[in-house]
């Protein structure tokens, strides 16, 4: 069975936002996205992110919208083809108006390092040596 992951994320700009996410590269489906909603593809296919307006996101849930820059509920973790693509996007990141919350750590099997995106919600990007998976699934 084929599956596909949606997450949604209150924004307080939509445009600004979908500025931001096409500044680091990233696609958008037209079919779903309107004046109060942006669908970002992630990964083609398989996950992408509904950028929401906070009054459309408040109209889907009954409980107060967690504001990002004051506290935080999830960190979305995406897993890059290379070293230099963790570097590169948190790069593109800071220079679209986001902040990278801690440097790049570095330890030796695998590289992280994240981003905070304009609304405060944290991205983190990891990249693992694919020799390392190896030797790890065979234990």
């Amino acid at each position: 069975m084929s599956k596909q992951v949606i997450f949604n994320l209150p924004v307080k700009d939509l445009e600004k936002s979908k500025a931001f996410f096409a500044s680091l590269g990233f696609g958008f489906n037209p079919q779903f996205s309107n004046e109060r909603a942006a669908n970002v593809v992630i990964v083609e296919g398989s996950i992408s992110a509904m950028l929401t307006t906070e009054d459309f996101f408040r109209s889907l849930i009954d409980k107060p919208v967690v504001q990002a820059k004051e506290a935080n509920e999830v960190i979305i973790c995406l897993m890059c083809e290379s070293r230099d693509e963790v570097a590169g996007l948190v790069e593109k990141a800071v220079a679209a108006g986001g902040r990278s919350p801690h440097p790049l750590e570095d330890h030796g099997f695998m590289v992280t390092q994240g981003f905070e995106d304009l609304d405060g919600h944290l991205w983190n990007l990891v990249w693992m040596n694919p020799a390392s998976r190896t030797s790890q699934a065979s234990q």
